[in-house]
């Protein structure tokens, strides 16, 4: 049995639907079972459990022999890290006397110690954790930025012709459809019960925020162009969205770090989707067709 935490997510859903696209037993955890009802009636076991629920989360987690384990994004209102490192403590704590075969665990690109650089260092402090656990073999998914991260851009290259960015226009990011970030979690899944990874997964290629507005432009078939929010705007930016103010300096602190400090994995596992098939299908999928 694969017990998937995140499951109603962009990744934890990929990976749902690939397993029980194998046939493969799957029991994903929500925290609204409603969410999962498509994975239902596709043969999921569907559990509602809140991942502070740390002995719900264990029983759910001991009947299982392999995990995935994301830790679920806290609200931009909250102060997102203080969230997330509870959250992450919630799910170490639950794997407290379980016996799995293996853990697979969704990171991110970037991730490194540090505090107040948002994901980079809670997601990084999360393999760490899971490795000191003993419960299982880890293999750490390092995941590039994710492409559905433009879905919110949709709306604004609709109705103003533009995608907001605080990256360059021309600067090339790693990216990468979620679809293929849940490929690859179920070919770890279903591997050898090894440690391994960290594994860095992007795109066939990488994009710019340039080319994420030519996608649009050619999907809408309308002119799309990048706006730039200036780094002395970052923070402003962030808590107009309603991000509280510590979310907004640790976003900002992330942000910052990407561009500075641009990952180089010297032999990344490439994703299928271009960014182009991507946003097309973006499109298709708001306009119904």
């Amino acid at each position: 049995m694969h017990i998937i935490l995140g499951a109603t997510g962009h990744v934890g859903s990929a990976l749902a639907q690939a397993l029980l696209a194998r046939n493969e037993p799957v029991t994903v955890v929500t925290r609204k079972a409603s969410k999962a009802e498509s994975m239902k009636t596709k043969g999921a076991h569907v559990v509602e459990v809140d991942v502070f629920d740390t002995a719900a989360l264990h029983r759910v987690i001991e009947g299982g022999h392999r995990l995935f384990a994301l830790n679920p994004p806290a609200p931009p209102s909250t102060d997102t890290v203080a969230e997330e490192r509870k959250s992450q403590n919630a799910i170490v704590a639950a794997l407290e006397g379980c016996k799995l075969e293996k853990i697979v665990c969704e990171s991110t690109y970037g991730a490194q110690p540090g505090d107040g650089i948002g994901d980079l260092g809670v997601l990084y402090d999360m393999e760490q954790a899971l490795r000191q656990t003993g419960a299982a073999p880890v293999s750490a998914i390092r995941a590039a930025y994710y492409m559905s991260n433009w879905d919110a851009s949709l709306e604004t290259a609709q109705k103003e012709g533009k995608v907001h960015s605080m990256y360059p226009p021309d600067f090339k990011l790693p990216m990468v459809a979620p679809r293929d970030l849940g490929e690859l979690a179920a070919r770890l899944m279903l591997g050898a019960a090894e440690a391994s990874g960290p594994y860095y997964v992007e795109g066939p290629e990488r994009y710019s925020p340039g080319e994420v507005a030519r996608a649009f432009a050619q999907a809408l078939g309308r002119p799309v162009e990048v706006a730039v929010t200036p780094p002395d705007q970052w923070e402003q930016a962030f808590r107009s969205l309603g991000f509280s103010e510590a979310a907004a300096k640790s976003y900002v602190a992330m942000t910052r770090l990407t561009l500075e400090s641009k990952e180089e994995p010297a032999k990344p596992e490439r994703g299928a989707t271009t960014l182009g098939d991507y946003i097309t299908a973006l499109v298709r999928k708001s306009s119904g067709a």
